[in-house]
């Protein structure tokens, strides 16, 4: 029985020194501000309408070049039915070098009066060359990109949204997100209460400073790895919102403990005012 008390012993004061990996990264390993039901993403197949369609023009050019032969060869029949008491014994090889001949002479005709309608300002503005057309189809070029990103992913479950907003670079974000999570936990580690608060928006930022005060000097955790994946996406005429499910692995320098990385942060964008930045006004442990 006496043994038993000591093992039982033993077994507590091992529990109580062992260090709680999770109360020294970023958030100490709490949820705080806003939180949304989240949900993994997959890629749609492009449709076979949108290849069918890249098709047409290639159809349509070829049909106009047959009609221009025939309408040629036409001519050329007609001029050789006219002329029929000139070039008598007249072969159809003849007729078909009349009916090219008339086909080339109606095709440089037709591009000459092209030319001259068209003013030297306008084919450079439609070229691109102007700074206004440049300006808006840039913006068309940005409007476009994020809504075929908008149309090739879609979220898993349907009470997710997953609403790219417009000019919204998918790839880059993930990147720049895994930077930012190395950056912030580093922050973290070393009190730099300063620099989260760029990352963060006010009202979080006061629960993650108190968060903060109760752990005593710096920190060691370090991260080892750590992936990102899009997990929700919305917005609207004022607001753009994405969160971010990050995965990976962590641990104490000095205590040698591992643990992994599941912290999932909401972050939202004023769309309303110019070059806003993305703030994280949630973390989910």
């Amino acid at each position: 029985m006496k043994r038993f008390f000591t093992v039982f012993a033993l077994i507590l004061t091992v529990s109580f020194m062992t260090p709680h990996a999770e109360a020294k990264k970023f958030g100490g390993g709490k949820s705080f501000g806003k939180s949304f039901k989240t949900a993994p993403v997959k890629q749609q197949q492009p449709k076979q309408t949108d290849t069918l369609k890249q098709q047409q023009p290639a159809k349509s050019s070829k049909k106009g070049l047959m009609g221009g032969l025939l309408g040629g060869l036409l001519a050329g029949g007609l001029l050789a039915a006219f002329f029929g008491g000139a070039f008598e014994g007249i072969q159809f090889m003849d007729i078909l070098i009349f009916g090219l001949i008339a086909f080339v002479i109606f095709k440089l005709f037709k591009t000459m009066r092209g030319a001259k309608r068209t003013p030297m300002g306008h084919r450079e503005a439609y070229a691109g060359n102007s700074p206004r057309q440049n300006q808006h189809r840039q913006a068309a070029d940005g409007m476009n990109s994020g809504f075929a990103q908008q149309e090739s992913y879609t979220s898993t479950d349907s009470d997710v949204p997953f609403n790219l907003p417009p000019g919204f670079n998918m790839n880059a974000f993930l990147n720049g997100a895994r930077d930012h999570y190395r950056i912030i936990q580093g922050a973290w580690n070393h009190n730099e209460l300063d620099k989260i608060r760029e990352y963060v928006s006010p009202a979080l930022f006061d629960d993650l400073a108190a968060e903060r005060a109760k752990l005593d000097g710096e920190q060691h955790t370090e991260v080892m790895y750590v992936d990102a994946e899009l997990v929700r996406a919305d917005y609207d005429a004022s607001t753009a919102q994405i969160s971010i499910k990050f995965s990976g692995r962590y641990k104490d320098r000095n205590e040698g403990v591992e643990e992994d990385i599941t912290d999932i942060w909401h972050l939202e964008r004023d769309l309303r005012a110019q070059s806003a930045p993305w703030l994280i006004v949630g973390i989910q442990a």
